[in-house]
């Protein structure tokens, strides 16, 4: 129980508000309301999949924001030329894994800091969108949203998706040796090499991944609307990353749990739509999600300190 009281507390945090929201706002709980909010967090579950694991390896991306933006929108021209949803997918994933090699060579090949890597190549993306779009929304033909499916068939398969890739993930980290060389290269890359691992591939690899998971996330979000928003994606990075740090994946690398991140990843999605049921304004919900960071990085770090006495 000790080694997973991070994550419990976290559930146990999010039980409560959500027993709170069942006495006082149980509208909060109607079905398609609920399944609404929970289609609207699928991308961001994706997203934090990937933030998870490059965190795990002792490494950050803040580009991932600019990239699924990057990603939304080009597929968005590839469905408004009229070419089939699969060529969609390909063009976002494609993508994706560009901007992810990007960064993981700039960051494992040429041994750069993937705070200052990330940081250049967020600005990057953002003002290339930026000047190529200049906030002209892209309107997608009919066939797009959800899939050409029924709205609630549609957000299914959204929420489907996302869910199916957090299983996959979490079985794969806990039981394929791909996933413990994660781990073992975030929690030390010298002792990781000398027992015969290559910690700059499984770092290139983990950035590529993440950008396969931002051009996933930027097509289960294009799928949610009649057209794509440019400047989608702005401050997304801080959202999945707050998830991961709040459900217990530790800054500092080789450490944490993805259905941990899930469950951060709710309690931060709920918060918001408590507020507003409670009738607090709505900048409230900022401050307190990072009332709640600064004190998973507070937890996180004072749980260090006893590990190291």
């Amino acid at each position: 129980m000790k080694a997973y009281f991070r994550e419990l507390s976290v559930a146990a945090t999010l039980l409560v508000l959500l027993i709170l929201m069942a006495v006082f706002a149980p509208n909060f709980f109607e079905p398609q309301p609920l399944l609404s909010r929970l289609t609207a967090a699928a991308p961001k579950l994706v997203l934090a999949c990937g933030i998870s694991l490059v965190l795990i390896a002792r490494q950050i991306d803040i580009s991932i924001g600019s990239l699924f933006a990057v990603c939304g929108t080009c597929a968005g021209l590839v469905a408004e030329a009229k070419y089939p949803l699969p060529a969609v997918f390909l063009v976002a994933l494609g993508l994706g894994a560009i901007g992810g090699m990007l960064n993981g060579v700039l960051v494992a090949g040429l041994r750069l800091p993937s705070i200052v890597v990330t940081l250049a190549t967020m600005v990057t993306w953002r003002e290339a969108l930026r000047l190529q779009q200049q906030g002209v929304f892209i309107n997608l033909p009919d066939g797009v949203q959800w899939f050409g499916l029924t709205m609630t068939v549609g957000q299914l398969a959204v929420c489907g998706t996302s869910l199916g890739l957090l299983v996959l993930l979490a079985w794969a980290t806990k039981h394929l040796s791909a996933g413990r060389y994660v781990y073992a290269v975030g929690s030390d890359a010298e002792a990781a090499r000398l027992a015969g691992l290559r910690p700059q591939r499984v770092t290139f690899l983990v950035f590529v991944g993440m950008g396969l998971l931002a051009g996933l996330s930027a097509v289960l979000n294009l799928v949610q609307s009649p057209q794509v928003d440019p400047s989608s994606g702005r401050g997304l990075e801080l959202e999945v990353i707050a998830a991961a740090v709040v459900g217990g994946v530790a800054v500092s690398g080789g450490r944490g749990r993805l259905w941990g991140m899930a469950v951060g990843l709710l309690l931060l999605v709920c918060i918001g739509p408590a507020l507003t049921y409670a009738g607090v304004k709505p900048y409230w919900e900022k401050a307190i999600q990072g009332g709640i960071i600064l004190l998973a990085v507070v937890a996180d770090g004072l749980r260090s300190r006893r590990e190291r006495n």
